[in-house]
């Protein structure tokens, strides 16, 4: 009888926590009920959208519509429109970091998922797209509870260029294809758009050629990143371009910086020229918060706020974080500045979003996805995929043998020690919300083995040695030590830059001292966003292994256990260079250069030739995979469309490169048949990266690149086939100086593990025989 009770209770309050989600979310707009507005002909679903938008924007005061044109953007009482917050955040799960966001009630978490850098080392896109489907469904859920936005600021796919660079742990690192891949799955993730409809609205940013937040007194604010028309195009540009025209995403977000001079939230090539002319954004194009105003305060671009409110919507603004087009942009139409049809075109951009997201289509709870609720934030299914999703991007850097540990044999007493190894937070980096629960390395490693704790030191600063005694007598103790080590966001976040490659204050001497002194293997964990120079760990003996698990989310602890206690084998992937200190003499981070010059030494694994800590890409597994090409062909004829291609450009077709828009792009593929076998005794999962190299006669292209990548698991044993299709205009192209794509003749050769193969591209006029 207890039980039946408990479980009518259980559905009582089920339904009155959905019955309570519906009845907080009243209409945005178009309120059934309300008798003035129903019968607008911008609340009929069944015209097309833009008709609604021009139908509303011509009821609309240019008072009203000033007042739209910020993030926290008024009611308009009188058609029946509520306010709108548009800053809500969803970088690896729904964040309270935006004022659009709350927590608490029904709603007191959401999953928080591991940090963007670390989700990438798996380098696995069905991943992605399926965290992107999970914070979709509670962000939905709680703005059916009142609690949320619908327009999701996320992700951010800036290229991690400096390792010192506090913001690199949201990225999905150095690499612009893997951050375009990334920014592409986890927008299709989150949007899920059927036909022009969305389920949220996400947003890629910070446009573009932003790495920079506060180094050495220069900061975000006041930077001019000057960037070559190369590097623009082969590095910055890619993973939004592949934002916009794969992942189809509603919205860019442009940055603080400028670029070559200009603001780029008031850059008309970037916004209206890049974004909307060539890339062909279906949506709206937002500021980074307060920027327009440091355009005019800070930057003094502009002699006045009104030219300054001008110069932006001119540009292709849409949206403004922050009040100041609330403020002057009326006074910029008064003065001649503007034209408001230039305001209702920034405004028919932020409707149209608004209403492909159901905004203006009446009751939420009769829409698609209106039934969402609390039930859905926090689900057993939704913590599942957290913790996969970590064990997942944990990379193993080292392993001399002691890992996985046993517990049935050699290490039943475990020294855990470290000023991260019992965090709970730190695990979650920024720009995270509250999450439904934690599991610390500590409870973690406790659920595998006896456990001896030190902190060692009380924090990742660790400033003093005191506590090492304590922690050396713990490692006596133990069949094995493990250490977890690393960063938080005392040391690199948002505004914080770090200034050295080095752990820490006194970290490295307590690992140092603790592995003396530990009675079995010393495993070193670190924890964070940025590569950190642990070359002494990497060279000592007495460190039996290393691993780097990032910032793991929610149940990183879980996670980080079940790899050391072989439950997981590791699969992982660096997505960025761990490179040595010396590195960062060489290299201020006001360059923005990629490309080697003179003393200069370039950037990322695509241009530095110099020594690495690791290497991007590295990361070790448990078992042994080897690699054999099984279908590879050799050679690939380059067709030129003779209707784009002039007959005085004819001689270019045999000397180095024919520009991509010359080639006929739809013919030029082929497959690559890669076996993949594991010859060990244990399952695994492989992650196979294929770089290409082009011709030697190209001097002006990067040495390799990544082109392609597949996440596959193979059981012990056993061979798995795996199929990547090559095509020459996306994956065989590179960048001239002058920012033109080409293709270049030649011999290029693919890299695929120890694995080189060769293709031939040949060039040849459509029609005309050899």
């Amino acid at each position: 009888m207890s039980k039946r009770l408990a479980l009518l209770q259980h559905l009582l309050l089920a339904i009155l926590s959905v019955s309570s989600t519906e009845s907080r979310r009243t209409p945005f707009a178009c309120d059934p009920r309300n008798a003035s507005t129903r019968s607008l002909q911008f609340c009929r679903t069944n015209l097309p959208i833009h008709v609604r938008v021009r139908d509303l924007l011509g009821r609309l005061t240019l008072q009203e519509k000033t007042r739209l044109l910020v993030n926290n953007a008024i009611a308009v009482p009188r058609l029946g429109i509520k306010g709108y917050e548009w800053w809500s955040e969803a970088l690896h799960g729904v964040s309270n970091v935006g004022p659009g966001t709350k927590f608490g009630g029904s709603f007191p978490g959401a999953t928080s998922f591991p940090q963007v850098i670390t989700t990438a080392a798996s380098f696995n896109e069905s991943l992605w797209e399926k965290i992107g489907r999970v914070v979709s469904d509670e962000a939905r859920a709680m703005y059916n509870g009142g609690m949320a936005g619908l327009t999701y600021w996320s992700p951010n796919v800036n290229i991690f260029r400096d390792p010192r660079w506090g913001r690199g742990q949201e990225t999905p690192g150095e690499d612009p294809v893997l951050a375009g891949k990334y920014a592409a799955n986890y927008v299709r993730g989150l949007q899920i758009a059927v036909g022009n409809r969305l389920k949220v609205a996400a947003c890629c940013k910070h446009y573009t050629a932003y790495d920079l937040d506060n180094w050495k007194g220069v900061d975000r604010y006041h930077f001019n990143a000057r960037v070559s028309k190369q590097d623009l195009v082969d590095t910055y540009d890619v993973p939004f371009k592949a934002c916009v025209v794969e992942g189809k995403v509603a919205s860019v977000m442009c940055s603080y910086n400028q670029v070559n001079g200009k603001p780029t939230c008031a850059d008309p090539d970037l916004l209206k020229g890049t974004i909307r002319g060539q890339w062909h954004l279906n949506g709206y194009i937002v500021s980074d918060c307060d920027s327009v105003g440091v355009m005019y305060d800070t930057q003094h671009f502009t002699a006045t706020p009104e030219e300054a409110a001008a110069a932006t919507i001119k540009a292709g603004l849409d949206l403004d974080c922050g009040p100041f087009l609330a403020v002057y942009t009326d006074q910029a139409i008064r003065r001649g500045l503007l034209a408001e049809a230039d305001v209702d075109m920034a405004l028919a951009n932020t409707m149209t979003v608004q209403m492909r997201l159901g905004m203006f289509d009446g009751e939420p709870s009769a829409q698609p996805y209106g039934r969402l609720g609390p039930k859905h934030v926090c689900t057993p299914a939704h913590k599942q995929l957290a913790l996969e999703a970590a064990r997942q991007g944990i990379v193993l850097l080292k392993n001399s043998g002691p890992l996985p540990l046993s517990t049935s044999h050699h290490h039943r007493t475990i020294a855990v020690i470290g000023p991260n190894s019992d965090v709970t937070e730190t695990m979650i980096g920024n720009y995270a919300g509250v999450a439904c629960g934690y599991t610390s390395p500590l409870q973690g490693i406790s659920r595998y083995a006896r456990t001896i704790h030190q902190a060692g030191c009380s924090n990742v600063a660790c400033t003093a040695n005191n506590l090492f005694g304590a922690a050396e007598a713990a490692a006596r103790q133990a069949d094995a030590t493990v250490l977890v080590m690393g960063l938080d966001q005392s040391m690199e976040a948002e505004f914080r830059d770090r200034e050295g490659l080095l752990l820490p204050g006194h970290q490295q001497e307590l690992v140092s001292r603790v592995a003396r002194a530990s009675r079995g293997p010393t495993v070193l964990v670190l924890m964070s966003g940025g590569p950190i120079d642990v070359s002494f760990a990497k060279n000592d003996r007495r460190i039996s292994a290393i691993l780097w698990a990032g910032y793991p989310g929610q149940a990183g602890g879980a996670a980080i256990a079940d790899v050391l206690f072989g439950t997981t084998n590791p699969g992982g992937k660096l997505p960025m260079t761990w490179y040595p200190q010396s590195y960062i003499a060489k290299v201020p981070m006001m360059n923005m250069g990629m490309r080697p010059s003179g003393g200069y030494p370039g950037r990322t694994y695509r241009f530095y030739k110099g020594p690495v800590v690791f290497p991007f890409g590295h990361g070790l597994s448990y078992t042994h995979f080897k690699q054999s090409l099984a279908f590879s062909p050799t050679d690939l004829p380059v067709l030129i469309n003779t209707n784009l291609f002039a007959a005085k450009n004819y001689s270019t077709l045999s000397t180095n490169a024919i520009r991509v828009k010359h080639a006929k792009c739809d013919s030029l593929s082929l497959p690559l048949h890669i076996d993949v076998e594991n010859t060990g005794d244990m399952d695994g999962t492989h992650t196979l990266l294929v770089f290409s190299e082009p011709p030697a006669t190209i001097k002006w292209s990067p040495d390799k690149q990544l082109i392609g990548f597949r996440r596959v698991h193979v059981t012990a044993g056993s061979i798995q086939r795996v199929h990547i299709d090559i095509h020459a205009c996306e994956h065989l192209s590179i960048v001239d100086e002058f920012g033109i794509r080409r293709i270049p003749m030649g011999a290029h050769s693919l890299h695929i593990g120890d694995l080189k193969h060769s293709i031939s591209l040949q060039a040849k006029l459509e029609g005309i025989k050899n």
